[in-house]
């Protein structure tokens, strides 16, 4: 049984989801990034990076434990161990590759900071503001014009690019993001919406999560000096 630690974020949805939709089974352990849970010593074990998500697989490669950190990572080596949702073919394999890159390195950084100048910041400073959220615009529109081809993002399967990219549009709003201007995305996102093992994932310590609100404290936590000390 995998052992998976996270919480109900972007990058922890897409592992819920994988782990849903492969029906590996798996173990859940919260870790409360409102209170500090990620920088305990026994997560620093698992995710020296002190985010969430991170895995423990027992019955890892040659039957011996592995933990993995970084949630690409972690959905490439659950395709693997599980066959699914990664193209066999070469060639669509290497797109659903690149697309999944551009998730990690594009949109999941960059909605990040629309997410937090627009929505977490105290101070509200406007060159933040519309420079992320012409960038996250900028990156839907990318997304936009692939589905207009497509109808998943690496061709006409539903692989692990299309499980990192979702969970960072939902409430695209909160970055600035009108989506009926981007109607591929929206019936994209619809069809992966109305998944019966995404709506499953998207419960995954939803109530947790939802329980903890965004004061002073949990700010410090997460974007303040607490964030940045040595350990």
């Amino acid at each position: 049984m995998i052992e998976l630690y996270s919480w109900a974020t972007p990058n922890g949805h897409k592992i819920h989801i994988m782990l849903e939709e492969t029906g590996l089974p798996y173990r859940v352990h919260g870790v409360n990034i409102r209170t500090g849970d990620q920088f305990k010593p026994e997560f620093l074990k698992i995710s020296p990076n002190n985010r969430i998500p991170a895995i423990v697989d027992p019955d890892g490669p040659g039957g011996k434990p592995l933990s993995l950190f970084e949630s690409g990572a972690i959905l490439l080596y659950l395709a693997t161990k599980s066959g699914k949702f990664l193209p066999d073919d070469e060639a669509q394999r290497w797109t659903c590759l690149q697309w999944l890159m551009w998730q990690m390195g594009g949109v999941g950084p960059m909605f990040g900071q629309a997410n937090h100048f627009r929505r977490y910041a105290k101070d509200k400073i406007e060159y933040a503001i519309e420079r992320y959220t012409n960038e996250a615009n900028r990156l839907t529109h990318v997304l936009d014009k692939q589905l207009a081809q497509t109808r998943y993002v690496a061709g006409d399967e539903y692989t692990i690019a299309d499980m990192a990219i979702f969970p960072w549009m939902r409430n695209a709003d909160q970055r600035g993001i009108d989506m009926k201007e981007y109607p591929n995305a929206q019936r994209w996102f619809d069809a992966i919406n109305a998944r019966p093992a995404v709506q499953r994932a998207l419960q995954v310590l939803s109530s947790e999560s939802n329980s903890n609100p965004v004061d002073d404290k949990a700010r410090d936590v997460m974007f303040g000096k607490t964030q940045f000390q040595k350990r």
